[in-house]
């Protein structure tokens, strides 16, 4: 059994590569040939495109082997025992979910097979969508697995597989009454730590049954994935980020920052917050710099004589700050959801996002200025000398903003670019990563965060599917109407429903799960589509803040080995801070409106 498993790691990890060489390799030909030749390579795009589901499943399959699939952090509040029982009970839960999905799939791709055509270069279709029933089988055999420590354990979660045909065969379609007890299971289910896309799969399986709708609805919406010319992007900058946060570009940054702004008054918390800010947008914001780059920034600011109480706080709250700057993949994800322009988007973030890094590294500052923290002398050679060693890391944000808004590439090629960038940075410039050694690791890791988070995508693009049809979105505005007219009390209720939702789940499910909802909301208040991204996404960034599931407390808690009350103490100075910046981006619209009219009208 064991050299089986090892086979099939072994695969896994190979085919994760060679997706992503061939996701990077393509849009770089096509942007070659076009400038060169003046002709693309025939057929890269819709390849790019269908690769995109490939590495989703792949990814999510690599997050399932390693037990990270994304979910709640609310398990930290129960006993280990109870968190046992927990895990059993919603693994057993999602292994039926997950089944469900795989039959579909497989009912898609049989399908696909008698009536699909081809991709490109004679590749059928069938031969894409195949990896969605693999992948879902996959995910089922490692949450049974994962599910429970010993085999009888194992063998009850995997009972989990026999609900679906339960219900199916006492019910043809679901009445109210099952539908409400069902709905409620997956909320507690997800309370208790379910990953959410089994929860947001679920919900959607429920009410295509509950209209009788072939199940087969969902995977043909999840199946768009390979349709979007934008979501090629999202896992091509993951990997850059990660190759770039694996070499020493951090440090070359910290050296740098410091030398330019270490001499102010707690000026080695500015350098924090900006060494930090200039990882998020690369790193996927996901809060994994306070794990790749706390076990540095802490000591640092400890050395410097900050409290420790305080230092918890800036790197824990630093961790997100840069979710609105270029290439942020929760812009670029929330762009392709509300059909916005991707340029514009990230324009309008700029100054926003300039004011939520001011005010979280002028509190550190004073904090440090008030405590009499240590300065680092200003040596005008010494930052000739940092500014020289990080010069490829201080050209990478001018390549990539060149790219998107100078014609010269397409988003995915930008992409691309920069992952190739990256690589030869790190190991020909640098070399401080192998190519062969590291970079096959590097891209693995980077592809359980992509298949972590494009899974729930592709599940809830079935799921808002059905909001649409059942327009759920116009009846809740009708509703919301009744009670409220003003379109700023309509704000004030968007942001606490926003910081709300950005402490209960991460950034990619609130943006699938509630853009569809309140965007329709918004334009009937008269509230401007670019200003309400904004809006969203800085609320969001405020969530992972936000006690008592903020993703960026259990991972500061979890990497610093401190008590979580600890840093609900450490962050709730910042807390209030960053929202008073919010309340601000959000009343005042001009800040976020008045760049794109400048630049780009």
């Amino acid at each position: 059994m064991a050299p089986l498993r090892d086979l099939l790691r072994t695969a896994e990890d190979l085919a994760a590569v060679l997706v992503v060489a061939a996701l990077s390799i393509l849009p770089l030909a096509e942007l070659l040939g076009r400038e060169v030749a003046g002709t693309g390579v025939p057929g890269s795009i819709p390849l790019v495109q269908h690769l995109t589901l490939w590495i989703t499943f792949l990814g999510a399959g690599l997050a399932a082997r390693a037990d990270l699939l994304l979910a709640l952090s609310t398990g930290e509040f129960m006993s280990e025992t109870w968190q046992r029982r927990a895990k059993a009970l919603t693994s057993a839960l999602a292994v039926g979910i997950t089944g469900c999905l795989a039959f579909a799939s497989a009912q898609l791709v049989s399908v696909d097979y008698r009536y699909g055509g081809t991709v490109a270069w004679g590749v059928p279709v069938w031969l894409f969508s195949a990896i969605m029933p693999i992948g879902f089988a996959l995910i089922a055999v490692r949450l049974i697995r994962h599910g429970s420590r010993g085999s009888k354990g194992r063998s009850l979660v995997a009972l989990g597989l026999l609900i679906p045909a339960a219900l199916g065969f006492l019910f043809d379609t679901p009445g109210t009454v099952i539908m409400w007890t069902a709905g409620c299971a997956l909320l507690l289910a997800m309370a208790l730590g379910m990953p959410i896309y089994a929860v947001i799969g679920g919900a959607a399986l429920l009410f295509f049954w509950h209209e009788g709708t072939p199940i087969s609805a969902v995977p043909g919406e999840t199946y768009r994935l390979s349709t979007e010319s934008m979501l090629p992007a999202i896992p091509l900058f993951t990997v850059a980020g990660y190759i770039l946060a694996e070499g020493g570009a951090s440090r070359r940054l910290l050296r740098l920052f410091s030398a330019l702004l270490g001499w102010l008054p707690g000026g080695v918390a500015v350098v924090t917050t900006l060494v930090l800010a200039f990882f998020t947008p690369l790193t996927g914001a996901s809060g994994i710099t306070i794990l790749a780059m706390g076990g540095v920034l802490l000591p640092m600011l400890m050395k410097a004589r900050f409290q420790k109480r305080d230092s918890l706080g800036l790197v824990t709250v630093s961790g997100s700050i840069g979710v609105l700057f270029p290439p942020s993949l929760p812009v670029i994800l929330y762009a392709f959801y509300a059909e916005l322009d991707l340029a514009r988007l990230f324009v309008a973030g700029l100054l926003p996002g300039v004011l939520l890094v001011i005010v979280v590294a002028g509190w550190g500052a004073w904090k440090g200025w008030r405590g009499e923290a240590l300065r680092t002398p200003f040596r005008l050679r010494e930052l000739y000398t940092a500014s020289w060693e990080a010069k490829w890391e201080i050209l990478l944000p001018l390549l990539i903003l060149a790219g998107i808004f100078g014609g010269f590439a397409t988003l995915v090629e930008a992409a691309a670019l920069t992952v190739f960038y990256a690589v030869v940075i790190e190991c020909f410039v640098h070399r401080e990563v192998s190519l062969p050694r590291d970079i096959p690791r590097i891209v693995v890791e980077s592809a359980v965060m992509v298949g972590g988070f494009m899974i729930i995508l592709g599940v809830a693009l079935g799921f808002t599917n059905f909001l649409v049809i059942a327009r759920i979105p116009m009846h809740a505005l009708e509703w919301i109407q009744q009670f409220i007219q003003s379109p700023y009390l309509f704000l004030l209720a968007v942001n606490i429903v926003l910081i709300v939702a950005g402490a209960l789940m991460d950034i990619y499910s609130a943006i699938i799960v509630i853009v569809p909802m309140i965007a329709p909301m918004a334009a009937a208040y008269g509230v401007d589509s670019i200003h309400l991204g904004v809006i969203f996404l800085a609320n969001l960034q405020l969530g992972y803040i936000t006690p008592p599931v903020g993703v960026n407390l259990f991972l500061s808690a979890y990497r610093f080995k401190e008590p979580l009350v600890h840093i609900y103490g450490s962050t709730l100075a910042y807390f209030f801070i960053l929202l008073a910046a919010v309340l601000f981006i959000t009343y005042v619209p001009a800040l976020t409106l008045w760049l794109p009219q400048v630049i780009l009208d």
